[in-house]
């Protein structure tokens, strides 16, 4: 096929490009670079050196003989130039990653707020729109995040997109009809995610897109089959308070000496995926689309959960950190339960990667290797939801001042 991978530079954007090239697909990489753009205005860069996308092309041609194209194209801003692009290429299949990915970042100010929303609002339904107008019958994947259904506990499993319910009529029997899962954000990228879910739906219905949302945990690990192969494709690993993903945080405060930082009581519960899990489910999708005119078919993407403290106290044995109790800077549970369903995935064939010692003592070598990249200033997460939180949230860079147990 030939595939479009819209913000193929990111962090699953550029494995899922380097896998579905070793697959034999023709790959085109859309995007406008923005997250490098971020890392300038964050002073943060990557753990893992990253090269221009023109350097990582090159180097995966010469060690495949397969070429992966890329096109500098803002698809917030220039629809004009993406939809020429659309209209030129007629791709069989897109991949939608180009969305601002991080909630402490969506939270920073009201000029975050408002750049998270105009990109990612804009992205999609630029996307959308210009395949009608082309009447382009492509399979759209996208990627969103298990963070539409929130985190509150209602004590039953999240199903797989739609919720069946039973509506009382006028005359008072009781009809059943199936919507989608009620969403309940928990942070103006969370929102997003949830506008993402009814744009689609209206398209899929009026238009009869075939669109695939695929509703992803947190993503955990490095690399991938592909990004082992050369040092220059090696996967962007971030570690800041914005960025960082917690486990991979957790990993690299242990390889550097720094206390794994824990905030509020730790109880919240988290979907998660390793990141070769996460291409192969992309790939899956791609190769069980759903009809035209029919609803958005919807995955949950994840393997395993588990509570945040947990996690802490895992990785505290394997390396002997200790542990930093602080005050969550989100506006959330202190405490909640999560019970996903996810056997669409499994019954396609997916064998799931479970967090085990080999694979974190695999990322913590990663963080030692270019430990000396690490600015520990950045390493704090220090976004803020309210007002009133950001008064209590006070961290030191080094440590000093943290409550911290072995």
């Amino acid at each position: 096929m030939k595939i479009a991978v819209l913000g193929g530079d990111g962090f699953v954007g550029w494995p899922t490009s380097l896998h579905l090239s070793d697959a034999g697909h023709e790959i085109h990489i859309l995007d406008n670079l923005s997250r490098r753009w971020i890392d300038t205005e964050l002073g943060v860069q990557s753990l893992t050196p990253m090269d221009s996308i023109q350097e990582r092309t090159r180097v995966w041609h010469g060690e495949t003989g397969r070429r992966i194209h890329f096109h500098l194209i803002d698809l917030a801003k220039d629809y004009e130039l993406l939809k020429g692009w659309l209209a030129r290429h007629r791709p069989d299949a897109i991949i939608h990653f180009a969305e601002q990915r991080a909630a402490p970042y969506s939270m920073k100010s009201d000029r975050h707020k408002n750049y998270t929303v105009n990109n990612n609002v804009n992205a999609t339904h630029n996307l959308l729109n210009a395949m009608v107008e082309l009447d382009l019958d492509a399979h759209l994947v996208h990627l969103g995040t298990m963070g539409v259904y929130g985190y509150s506990t209602v004590g039953a499993a999240i199903p797989e997109g739609y919720l069946p319910v039973g509506i009382e009529t006028m005359d008072g029997r009781t009809v059943s009809q199936e919507i989608l899962y009620p969403s309940n954000p928990g942070s103006i990228y969370h929102m997003t995610k949830c506008l993402d879910q009814q744009l689609f739906a209206f398209y899929a219905k009026n238009d009869g897109l075939r669109i695939t949302d695929l509703h992803q945990g947190i993503v955990w690990g490095t690399h991938t089959e592909q990004t082992r192969r050369h040092p220059q494709l090696v996967n962007r690993f971030d570690y800041d308070g914005d960025y960082g993903t917690v486990l991979n945080r957790f990993l690299i405060q242990a390889a550097i000496g720094y206390p794994l930082t824990v905030h509020g009581t730790g109880g919240q519960t988290r979907a998660f995926i390793h990141i070769q899990d996460s291409v192969r489910c992309i790939e899956i999708a791609l190769k069980n689309p759903p009809q035209r005119n029919s609803r958005v078919e919807i995955f949950n993407q994840m393997t395993e959960t588990h509570r945040v403290r947990d996690l802490a106290e895992m990785v505290a044995r394997m390396t002997g950190a200790q542990i930093a109790w602080l005050p969550n800077p989100r506006k959330e549970a202190a405490e909640n339960d999560l019970v996903v369903k996810n056997e669409k995935f499994l019954n396609l064939g997916l064998a799931p990667t479970t967090l085990g010692e080999g694979l974190l003592e695999e990322i913590v070598d990663v963080a030692k290797k270019f430990a000396y990249r690490v600015d520990r200033s950045r390493v704090p997460a220090v976004s803020a939801w309210t007002r009133d939180i950001a008064a209590k949230v006070e961290h030191d860079p080094e440590g000093r001042r943290l409550k911290s147990v072995s």
